[in-house]
């Protein structure tokens, strides 16, 4: 897009973030994609290098060295020369009005001087600087500017070896913008905008935890706890597809969260499938599910105990640990939360036990123990406490 600048100059705009463009006005009106098929993908990527490099001049050598190395061609000055006649007739093409705006000098090529290069990829790095030394809304409103250039990927169509860099080097930075935008969103609680802030980032990088958790819990805050858990089960299903790994801890929080208020949670979080016995969780969930539990109880009357289950000093910790968590497994309920601590300790919530129930079903899971395994030094201790129910503030 070509304009008249505050000092004269004519403007023109490239945009170079998904498809490459010949930019966007100031009022939004966008002129058009550059098609590719038009000029040549190997011309092309010589313009766009060109654009990138606009703010100096390139002499022969960088030029040669970048796009004819030595065993590319014989005579690369030549396919310079031709280079430069095509890359010259493709911008009359599209600047018909306009002058010459490659301009050869001693030993380099330079753009004309009395033309303004402006490139979308210079004002988003430009504006997130600059987001990084606001403070307030006024932060909040230059990184939302500058997420909203990001509209794809680094010159995404182009493969050559130059590109590369820069491509890492601005999704990085268009990764950390939505990032420092979402979590001052989140102190604001303006849940629908950190919505499509994620969307967004998922097309750039889908396996970020902190996208998935900040995603889940706009979700949950807006009522929506459905969609939240629809959203970890896309995470987590696309997540193990293409690296074989289960969630971080935190995202299998925010989905404990979630779940819980899809129903009541420990129907749907404790129960797994036709499986039987306790639910065994890492300790973050554990206590995710614990502070849920805490309100369950203050609105039912029930009760709930927390009992922590520990192995002596006489024992082989890989083997009677291992030992240990399959016999609280399989003599629990369903309805029982098992988590480990350390190597030879775990802490269980049963749920709607009462301190007396809670010691005759610690009782029956060692006299279990004991049964199954004798050889076993190992001599089983535990601590219980009731847990108290979440009191109004």
């Amino acid at each position: 897009m070509r304009r008249m600048g505050v000092d004269g100059k004519n403007v023109i705009y490239f945009e170079l973030f998904g498809s490459f463009s010949i930019g966007t006005a100031e009022d939004g009106e966008r002129s058009g994609s550059i098609v590719p098929g038009k000029a040549g993908k190997k011309v092309l990527s010589f313009l766009q290098y060109l654009i990138v490099n606009h703010t100096r001049s390139i002499s022969l050598e960088e030029l040669i060295e970048q796009f004819w190395p030595e065993a590319d061609s014989s005579d690369p000055g030549n396919a310079l020369k031709n280079m430069i006649f095509r890359a010259r007739s493709y911008l009359k093409r599209m600047f018909p009005e306009q002058k010459e705006l490659l301009q050869k000098r001693p030993g380099c090529y330079m753009w004309n001087p009395d033309v303004k290069i402006e490139v979308d990829a210079e004002r988003f790095e430009q504006g997130y600087l600059e987001s990084r030394r606001a403070e307030g809304e006024e932060r909040v409103r230059l990184l939302f500017r500058t997420v909203s250039l990001y509209k794809g990927d680094f010159l995404a169509g182009n493969e050559s070896d130059w590109t590369a860099p820069l491509r890492h080097y601005y999704q990085t930075l268009y990764l950390d913008a939505c990032r420092e935008v979402l979590s001052a969103l989140q102190e604001q609680e303006r849940w629908k905008e950190m919505i499509g802030i994620c969307e967004q980032a998922y097309e750039v990088d889908f396996s970020m935890d902190s996208f998935v958790v900040y995603h889940m819990q706009a979700l949950t805050a807006l009522g929506q706890p459905e969609k939240a858990v629809e959203r970890y089960e896309m995470f987590r299903r696309a997540l193990w597809q293409e690296y074989e790994i289960e969630p971080a801890e935190e995202v299998e929080q925010m989905y404990a969260l979630a779940a819980g208020m899809c129903q009541n949670v420990l129907k749907l979080v404790l129960e797994s499938g036709d499986e039987k016995g306790a639910f065994f969780c890492t300790f973050g969930v554990f206590w995710s599910i614990v502070a849920l539990e805490r309100r369950h109880l203050s609105r039912s009357g029930q009760t709930s105990t927390l009992v922590i289950v520990s192995l002596g000093d006489q024992t082989a910790p890989t083997t009677d640990s291992r030992r240990l968590q399959r016999t609280l497994m399989e003599g629990l309920r369903t309805g029982d939360l098992v988590a480990r601590l350390d190597a030879g300790s775990y802490i269980v919530m049963l749920s709607g036990a009462s301190m007396e129930n809670a010691r005759m079903v610690i009782r029956r899971v060692e006299q279990k123990f004991r049964r199954t395994y004798t050889n076993s030094g190992a001599r089983i201790t535990f601590r219980m406490s009731p847990l108290e129910p979440l009191t109004a503030q």
